[in-house]
C-alpha cells in the first residue's frame, strides 16, 4: 500500500555508484510513461521541485542526451550509462527521478499511474495537473 501521506527522503544513484543523489518526496505518485524513450529505459517518473533534489556526488560523470525539442535534458552516468534522473520537458523547472534508481525496495511505497506518452501532446495536461 502506498505511503502517500508521508514525507520521506530517499537516496539513490546509478548502477556503478559514481552518481548519487537524494530526493525528498511528499507525493508518492509515479508516472509510468509508454513513450519510446521511457519504455526503453524502464523509467518510472518521480517529478519533484529542484529544492527537493540534491546531487550528492558524480556531477563530473554526468552526460546529457537531448532530442526532438531539446528541452528535456536526459542525464546519464558516463561510466555505466544509467539514466537516474533528468530535467523533463513537461516540467523544465523540476527534476524527474527514475524511481527504479532509488535505494532499497521502495517502489511499493508509491502509487503507479499509467501515462500515455505515445500521444504526449494530447495528454501532457494530465501530468501538469498532478
Amino acid at each position: 500500500m502506498p505511503t502517500t501521506n508521508q514525507t520521506i527522503t530517499y537516496q539513490g544513484g546509478c548502477h556503478c555508484g559514481a552518481v548519487r543523489f537524494q530526493v525528498t518526496v511528499e507525493n508518492h505518485k509515479l508516472d509510468d510513461c509508454n513513450c519510446s524513450i521511457c519504455s526503453k529505459k524502464g523509467f518510472l517518473h518521480l517529478i519533484v521541485t529542484k529544492d527537493k533534489f540534491t546531487l550528492l556526488q558524480g556531477e563530473e560523470k554526468l552526460q546529457t542526451y537531448t532530442f526532438n525539442t531539446q528541452t528535456a535534458k536526459h542525464k546519464f552516468c558516463s561510466n555505466c550509462g544509467i539514466h537516474s534522473f533528468y530535467i523533463p520537458r513537461s516540467h523544465p523547472d523540476c527534476i524527474d527521478v527514475n524511481a527504479r534508481c532509488l535505494d532499497g525496495d521502495v517502489i511499493n511505497n508509491f502509487e503507479i499511474v499509467p501515462f500515455d506518452g505515445k500521444n504526449w501532446e494530447a495528454n501532457i495536461h494530465k501530468l501538469k495537473e498532478s
